[in-house]
């Protein structure tokens, strides 16, 4: 009964970190770019008090043992890359990626980042920043002062143009070969790492890559009736790996009120 104990705060903590995840979906559910995370679980160490396969004598082998676990234990929050919904905005330097790839961005600490979130602005040296002021790489240029309009071509192509007469340049997108590895720094802001290996810089529209929408955001790609349901699943896994508490609980105090 111990073990059942055991494995029962098992089960407990993991839809606990399996509410915490749902709960961090939801939240996000209005952010621009933002993927959702799914939480995937292992079933912990078995105590084998009998072995299948094991000799019993004059040839004949156990067809099945016994074995009993210790509960469940989570061993990633992946996240999910679907494409989330554009919505259009109407803003010239608003940038949606219709598929696969990432924007480059220069984090305060001169290393590089990635986001989905296209909601660039242009600061005061005509350089493209993000909402947080990071300096979007991807082959941007800064804009001429004196810049009357800006077209994005789904390819990347850019063209400014105003009283200097015009001028274009190619943006790039990034893409991993795991994309599930990467590191997220919060800010829709992710890093590169030893699992997600290392970005592959592709021209927009190019080899497969994502093709850009100018004048649009990429929504966050969060279901709310998918996580609501799977928050119901969650807190009634919960709630019945809590009875098992109790009744293991209710054994043990009948075991110890035994009299002769």
């Amino acid at each position: 009964m111990i073990r059942s104990l055991y494995s029962s705060a098992s089960g407990m903590n993991s839809q606990q970190m399996n509410l915490d995840v749902i709960a961090n979906n939801l939240a996000n559910v209005n952010t621009t770019g933002f993927k959702k995370n799914k939480i995937e679980f292992q079933d912990m160490l078995y105590q084998t008090t009998r072995a299948a396969g094991a000799d019993q004598g004059a040839g004949n082998l156990l067809p099945a043992g016994v074995q009993i676990g210790h509960g469940a234990t989570p061993v990633a929050t992946a996240k999910i890359f679907t494409q989330g919904d554009l919505t259009k905005t109407g803003e010239p330097m608003d940038l949606a990626i219709n598929g696969q790839g990432f924007f480059e961005v220069q984090l305060t600490d001169g290393t590089r980042g990635f986001t989905r979130d296209g909601a660039f602005k242009v600061a005061a040296d005509g350089r493209i920043v993000t909402s947080d002021g990071l300096i979007v790489q991807s082959g941007f240029q800064p804009i001429p002062a004196g810049t009357e309009d800006i077209t994005v071509s789904p390819s990347g192509v850019v063209t400014t143009s105003g009283s200097f007469g015009s001028q274009t340049f190619q943006i790039t997108l990034a893409r991993f070969q795991n994309p599930a590895g990467l590191d997220s720094a919060g800010g829709n802001i992710y890093r590169e790492t030893e699992a997600s290996g290392a970005p592959e810089v592709i021209n927009a529209g190019e080899n497969g890559m994502g093709t850009l929408q100018q004048g649009f955001l990429e929504m966050s790609n969060v279901k709310v009736v998918e996580e609501m349901v799977n928050l119901i699943v969650a807190q009634r896994a919960y709630e019945v790996n809590s009875k098992a508490v109790q009744a293991a609980d209710e054994m043990m105090q009948l075991s110890n009120n035994l009299r002769r």
